[in-house]
């Protein structure tokens, strides 16, 4: 474990350096906004004046599926799901504040209430009374969040590596000395923007070799991650104004989150999992389907935080057959 430290410990300093010599500055919104925007993008604007980015795909007729990306990453990373579900199902996503390109908002709001404002005005935008909710990694947090708040709107849930809920916390520290973490390589940029001192200078570093490994790391070195995906999550991260929004965001994390009655969930919910998760282990997972009365659990074997990027096809089967029990064939 003391050689795992030092080595982690090594690869920031060494992160550190590079990215103090190689500093880039940020990228044009526009230049930016112009390579990542698709065929089917569109943009509104909300009433506190942030401009949302986000996507209304598939079929138009079949059920509507809401699907909310994690932290650091954009509405890109369900393209696959979007592509094979589609046929069936109605798909929104979207860029949450200080992600994508929606990025920076004008009141600076990142935390969890001004996520669930977001997603409510989506909703309300494409004019969704009823849908199932998912979200991976934070968007699960999001969606388990959102459907507390909107009960009465949320048919299903899907949660693939998602935040926990906030009694999770407690459970895995009283069992913290029985996690099988093994040697698992976490993304370091995450345990470093916890850390102030971090924060005072990450603006000023060259995010790519930090991007690289956290890349690799959250998806278990997989071989969907190419150049172009670390691109994708590098330049995003540079648009401007973002680099700033997610400083913020950071900045106001919270962890004081009351316990949440899990008898309040009343819709069913599918919990999807990466056996070798680096980022939330796969013992939330269990958490999770104890907690909730209306639950199926997949875990996958060899998968890190992603499926469905690292694994589309097999992912978007469990959902398929999930949704068909809730909403019978369409």
């Amino acid at each position: 474990m003391k050689i795992i430290k030092i080595t982690v410990a090594i690869i920031v300093i060494l992160l550190l350096c590079a990215g103090i010599f190689l500093f880039k500055g940020e990228l044009p919104q526009e230049e930016i906004d112009a390579k990542y925007t698709g065929e089917t993008s569109q943009f509104f604007t909300m009433e506190n004046g942030a401009r949302i980015h986000f996507r209304d795909e598939g079929n138009p007729n079949g059920p509507a599926v809401v699907l909310v990306h994690g932290s650091n990453a954009s509405l890109h990373t369900w393209e696959p799901w979007v592509e094979i579900l589609g046929e069936s199902y109605r798909i929104i996503t979207m860029d949450l504040p200080a992600h994508g390109l929606t990025g920076a908002v004008p009141d600076k709001r990142y935390g969890s209430p001004a996520q669930l404002r977001t997603v409510d005005a989506v909703v309300r935008h494409v004019g969704l009374d009823k849908f199932t909710l998912g979200g991976n990694s934070m968007g699960g947090g999001v969606t388990w969040r959102y459907t507390l708040a909107h009960p009465e709107k949320v048919e299903a849930m899907l949660l693939i590596d998602s935040s926990g809920l906030p009694q999770f916390r407690q459970q895995l520290e009283a069992k913290a000395n029985q996690l099988d973490q093994g040697t698992k390589e976490a993304p370091v940029f995450f345990s470093l923007m916890r850390k102030p001192w971090f924060r005072a200078i990450a603006k000023y570093i060259d995010p790519y070799w930090m991007t690289k490994q956290g890349v690799n790391s959250a998806y278990n070195h997989s071989p969907v991650v190419t150049e172009e995906l670390i691109q994708r999550y590098y330049e995003l991260a540079l648009r401007g104004g973002s680099r700033d929004a997610t400083l913020s965001r950071f900045s106001t994390y919270n962890t004081t989150e009351e316990p949440v009655d899990t008898a309040r969930f009343n819709a069913p919910a599918l919990i999807m999992w990466g056996r070798e998760d680096s980022l939330i282990p796969v013992d939330v997972a269990d958490l999770f389907n104890d907690a909730l009365e209306q639950s199926s659990l997949v875990i996958y074997d060899d998968v890190g935080h992603i499926p469905m990027e690292e694994i589309p096809n097999r992912s978007a089967e469990d959902v398929s057959k999930f949704l068909f029990e809730v909403y019978g064939a369409n």
